[in-house]
C-alpha cells in the first residue's frame, strides 16, 4: 500500500518549496474562484496547508465531495504569492497533480460548523464529539491533558514514586458516594463494585512493602454532575508514602505540582514551596470557606455583638458576618445582582450598607444602624466610600453565606483580586468529629481512617469535638484539588476511633476486613493524597467546565448520548448474571 503523506499539514515551510508532497486530511472549505481556480483548505492533527486548485480537472475531482472528507492529495510545494503570517505554514502552498477521496462524508450539512463547534448546542456538541473534536480549539484541550499526564508522570517517576495499577472490579465499601455495581455471573447474587478510588488498595501496597506508589488512577462515583466534577468516572494523582509525615506529601506536591501549573497554564506564576497552610477552624472563619481563594484579599469579621440589636429582624439571636470592601465602585444594580447570586448558591439571604463621601451610611440595611453610626464606623474602622456585605445565620449558615459574599464581590470589584495566578494552599487540623446536621449524633468528620493527633491518649481522654486529625486539603484559586491524610496504621488506635462513634470492633472487621487484618502484620506509618486530573486540567487550560477537558465527558444526567449509554441489554445478558428488573410503579 502507497504511504498516506510524505508530511503533515503543519510541516511544510518555504526550504520545501519544489518538492513532490502527499499529504492527507480533512477537506476544511474551499474558495472556489472560477471553474479552474480555487483554494482548498486542507486540515489534520496538526494543522493546515493551502491546496491551490488551477485547472478544471482537479476541481472536477472534488465535484460532489462534501466539507470534512478525508482526502490525499499529491502535487508540488510552492512559495506563495500572499503570504499568511497566521498560518505556521502560511509561506507555501501545493499545487496538486492528483486528489484522491479516502473517506467520504455523504452529508451535505453538518451538525455545526467544526471551528465553531464550542458555540453549538452542548447536547449536539456531545452527541457528535468525534466531529467537536476536529475543531483545533476543542482537540488542543485533550492534547494539553495528555501533556500535562505526561509531566506528571514523568515528575513522580523522578521523585522516587513506582506506578502499579489497582483492580477495577472490586468490592462495595462507604467511600461517602454511591458505588456503581457490577454483577456476577458465577456467584448469582453478589456484586463487584467499582472503586470510588484505589484507597484501600493503594494501603494495603505500603503494607506489602512498597515505599512511593503512584497512579494516574480511574474512579467510579454516581453522583450528579457539577460545572468543576464529571459524573461517572474521572481520574485522579492518587499517590501513597510508606514511613511518611504529613511533611513528606506536602514536600513531593510542592515540588510536582506548580511547574506544571507554570508550564501549561493560562497564568504563568504558580505558588512555590512551601504552600500557605491554613487550619480549618481558621479558614471559616477568615475566609466563610475551606477552600478560600486566596487572590482575593477580602476577609470575614465577626460583628454579631456590634449589629445582633440593631432592630433589624434577620439578625435578632444569630451570628453575624461582615466582608467590608474599600475602594468600592460598583453600581446599586451590579450590587442586587450579586446579593441574589449568593442566595442561589447558598439559599441564605445577604445583605449590605454604604458609608458615602458624605460620612453617611445609605443603601440596603442603613436604616437600622442610623442610632450607632458612630460606633458602627469606628467598630469596622470604616473609610468613606466602604461597602459592607452582611450575612447572618446559625454560625455554619452565616460564614458559608459570608464565603460566598467574599468571593462574589472579590471577584467583581477593581483591585481585590489577582487574576493572573496560581494560588495554592492546604488546609490542615480537621476536626476528627463532628455532629452531623442531619442524625444530630457525633459523626467522622472527614475520613475515618486518618490518624487523630495526640493518637490513643486522644481518644481515651479528649472531648472528641476537640480532636483534630492528620488531614489536609488541597485548594487552588479556591477550588478543592485533593484531599489527603496520615493513615491510621495501627488496629489498635484505629479500632478505639470507630468506638468514639459507636461501632465495634467487629464493625470494623466487616466493613474492611482485607485492610484491617493487614494492618495487624504491623504496618508501616504511610500517607498520601490523590490530586484530581480532570479538575486540575481544566484550572491550567482556564475552563469553566469540566466537560471541555475530557475527550468523551457523560452529559449532566450521566448519559453518553453518543453511545446512547445508559441501554438496556437483552434477557439472555440479564439472566446470565441473575438479574430481574422490576421497574418502579407509575405513581399516576
Amino acid at each position: 500500500m502507497v504511504q498516506s503523506r510524505t508530511h503533515n499539514c503543519n510541516e511544510l515551510r518555504l526550504s520545501d518549496a519544489g518538492k513532490h508532497v502527499t499529504l492527507a486530511g480533512f477537506y476544511d472549505n474551499l474558495r472556489q474562484v472560477s471553474k479552474n481556480l480555487g483554494f482548498l483548505q486542507l486540515r489534520d492533527f496538526y494543522g493546515v496547508t493551502q491546496i491551490v486548485i488551477e485547472n478544471e480537472q482537479m476541481m472536477e475531482k472534488l465535484s460532489g465531495v462534501n466539507n470534512e472528507s478525508t482526502l490525499q492529495i499529491e502535487g508540488t510545494v510552492r512559495e506563495r504569492e500572499s503570504k499568511n503570517p497566521k498560518l505556521a505554514t502560511g509561506d507555501i502552498e501545493v499545487v496538486p497533480t492528483d486528489i484522491k477521496v479516502l473517506g467520504k462524508c455523504i452529508y451535505n450539512e453538518l451538525p455545526f460548523e467544526i471551528s465553531r463547534s464550542k458555540d453549538a448546542d452542548e447536547a449536539v456538541r456531545l452527541k457528535y464529539r468525534y466531529l467537536d473534536l476536529r475543531n483545533p480549539a476543542v482537540k488542543d484541550r485533550i492534547v494539553l491533558r495528555s501533556k500535562i499526564v505526561s509531566k506528571l508522570r514523568q515528575s513522580m517517576t523522578e521523585h522516587g514514586f513506582l506506578e502499579i495499577t489497582t483492580p477495577i472490579l472490586t468490592c462495595s465499601s462507604p467511600e461517602g458516594a454511591r458505588d456503581y455495581l457490577v454483577p456476577s455471573r458465577n456467584h448469582p447474587g453478589k456484586f463487584y463494585a467499582l472503586p470510588q478510588a484505589p484507597q484501600q488498595f493503594k494501603q494495603l501496597l505500603m503494607t506489602s512493602g512498597f515505599d512511593r506508589y503512584f497512579q494516574i488512577a480511574p474512579c467510579f462515583r454516581d453522583e450528579d454532575a457539577r460545572a468543576d466534577r464529571s459524573p461517572g468516572e474521572f481520574y485522579q494523582l492518587d499517590m501513597e508514602m510508606a514511613f511518611a509525615t504529613q511533611e513528606d506529601v506536602f514536600a513531593v506536591i510542592e515540588d510536582v505540582l506548580p511547574p506544571v501549573f507554570s508550564e501549561f497554564g493560562v497564568y504563568k506564576e504558580a505558588s512555590k514551596a512551601p504552600f500557605k497552610r491554613i487550619p480549618y477552624t481558621e479558614a471559616m472563619e477568615r475566609y466563610g470557606s475551606d477552600k478560600p481563594d486566596l487572590r482575593i484579599d477580602l476577609e470575614v469579621t465577626d460583628v454579631t455583638e456590634l449589629l445582633c440589636d440593631c432592630g433589624f429582624e434577620p439578625f435578632k439571636g444569630n451570628e453575624v458576618k461582615a466582608v467590608k470592601v474599600n475602594n468600592f465602585t460598583l453600581t446599586r444594580k451590579q450590587i442586587d445582582k450579586l446579593i441574589d447570586d449568593t442566595f442561589v448558591i447558598t439559599g441564605q439571604k445577604g445583605y449590605w450598607f454604604r458609608l458615602d463621601e458624605n460620612g453617611d451610611l445609605i443603601g440596603g440595611i442603613s436604616k437600622f444602624l442610623q442610632e450607632n453610626k458612630d460606633g458602627i464606623i469606628s467598630a469596622m474602622g470604616l473609610s468613606k466610600g466602604d461597602f459592607v456585605a452582611l450575612s447572618a445565620g446559625s454560625h455554619l449558615d452565616a460564614l458559608k453565606t459570608a464565603g460566598v459574599l467574599r468571593k462574589q464581590f472579590g471577584a467583581a470589584c477593581e483591585g481585590h483580586m489577582k487574576k493572573d495566578c496560581y494560588e495554592f494552599c492546604w488546609i490542615v487540623d480537621f476536626p476528627m468529629y463532628e455532629i452531623g446536621e442531619e442524625s444530630g449524633e457525633l459523626e467522622f468528620c472527614h475520613n475515618p481512617f486518618s490518624m487523630p493527633q495526640g493518637g490513643m491518649d486522644a481518644l481515651e481522654n479528649d472531648d472528641p469535638l476537640s480532636i483534630l486529625a492528620y488531614q489536609y486539603d488541597l485548594v487552588v484559586n479556591g477550588v478543592e484539588l485533593s484531599s489527603g491524610a496520615v493513615r491510621n496504621h495501627d488496629p489498635e488506635i484505629m479500632v478505639k476511633a470507630f468506638s468514639v462513634v459507636g461501632l465495634n470492633e467487629e464493625n470494623v472487621r466487616s466493613k474492611f476486613p482485607a485492610m484491617y487484618n493487614a494492618f495487624c502484620y504491623g504496618a508501616p506509618p504511610h500517607a498520601g493524597i490523590a490530586p484530581g486530573v480532570d479538575r486540575m486540567v481544566m484550572l491550567i487550560a482556564g475552563e469553566e467546565s469540566i466537560r471541555e477537558i475530557i475527550p468523551f465527558p457523560m452529559n449532566k444526567n450521566a448519559m453518553d448520548v453518543m453511545m446512547g449509554a445508559p441501554s438496556t441489554v437483552d434477557e439472555k445478558q440479564l439472566d446470565d448474571v441473575h438479574i430481574k428488573i422490576v421497574m418502579p410503579k407509575d405513581e399516576n
